[in-house]
């Protein structure tokens, strides 16, 4: 592995080190710099992301880049309808020369892990990483292992594809810190990526795209640390609130977001605070992670849906109708 820089202590040097990841991921992954910060936010807030977007728009890469440019170990599971809980979390092996079970870890035992198309596999086998992801750890035989800190998941879904796919029920999405959306990219950045590749780039090697770690698990157990120690004011815990009660007046609205989304909100708006340089959380820091955050988490009226509403419009009425604190 390649050698880290000393540990940071400062504030600002940490901070810094957290800005190089999203540039070192910029060698391989282009125009998806939004997302990448997505990432970036969900791990130090502790969370775990869902990525949706179409085939071909670098979400595999961009969760092995982000691994390499942490120096996290990292692991892929490609769902699909006959994997078995114990193909995620591991199982017990029977040892021939000793006569006993020994528990062989599955691919959940990682720091970050890459749940390709997590809605082609069965709601039992879902369940088993959604467990993993609440818990951060496996239970075998009534015995609790913990899994590695930090634990961070990225789990893909195709939006296009339905056939053979087991949908996510309200309760398992809820689960996810942060719903991210990658879109096809304009054509200058599409030019950028086919320049990339006539150059050689391999995308099965991120180190082809010269990508060397910047922080690694110490940094990103501070960074974790620093979130946590993110405030927020009253007026701006109240204007959460008043946001999550909107959603649940919307007319257009079937279920608003829960209390817990509430909470997740300003988990995520405390580490894009702490990554932009404030000690506090602000209603902007709130407003930029609001629709990453809850459209996951609203269930638009079928009648609404019919008319071409969407959650992420919803959002956007809600934001525009809730008064923001001065």
């Amino acid at each position: 592995m390649t050698d880290l820089p000393t540990t940071a202590t400062s504030p600002d040097t940490l901070r810094d080190a957290f800005g190089r990841v999203r540039s070192e991921v910029g060698k391989a992954v282009v125009g998806q710099e939004g997302a990448v910060s997505g990432m970036i936010v969900g791990l130090l807030a502790q969370g775990h992301v869902l990525l949706e977007g179409v085939p071909g728009v670098a979400k595999t890469l961009m969760v092995r880049s982000l691994a390499a440019a942490m120096a996290l170990d990292t692991k892929r599971i490609q769902f699909t309808p006959d994997l078995m809980p114990g193909d995620v979390t591991g199982s017990l092996v029977y040892d021939a020369s000793t006569g006993t079970f020994p528990f062989r870890e599955g691919p959940v035992f990682t720091n970050v892990l890459l749940a390709d198309e997590v809605n082609r596999t069965p709601p039992k086998t879902q369940s088993a990483l959604l467990e993993a992801m609440e818990e951060r750890q496996v239970s075998v035989d009534g015995t609790p292992k913990p899994l590695p800190d930090p634990f961070f998941v990225a789990a893909t879904m195709n939006p296009i594809e339905f056939e053979g796919t087991y949908t996510l029920p309200e309760a398992q999405l809820d689960r996810f810190l942060m719903k991210l959306t990658l879109e096809i990219p304009p054509r200058d950045v599409e030019w950028q990526v086919l320049r990339r590749h006539a150059d050689g780039f391999v995308p099965r090697d991120v180190r082809s795209a010269g990508i060397t770690p910047v922080v690694g698990v110490d940094e990103v157990r501070a960074g974790q640390r620093a979130v946590r120690a993110v405030g927020a004011r009253d007026d701006v815990l109240a204007y959460v609130v008043d946001l999550a009660r909107a959603t649940r007046a919307a007319p257009s609205v079937r279920v608003g977001v829960s209390p817990r989304g509430a909470t997740a909100l300003l988990a995520a708006a405390k580490a894009w605070a702490w990554l932009t340089g404030y000690d506090a959380v602000t209603p902007d820091h709130v407003q930029a992670m609001l629709l990453p955050v809850w459209r996951h988490r609203l269930r638009v009226a079928a009648d609404a849906e019919l008319e071409g509403v969407g959650a992420d419009g919803v959002l956007q009425q809600v934001l525009e109708q809730v008064r923001v604190p001065i």
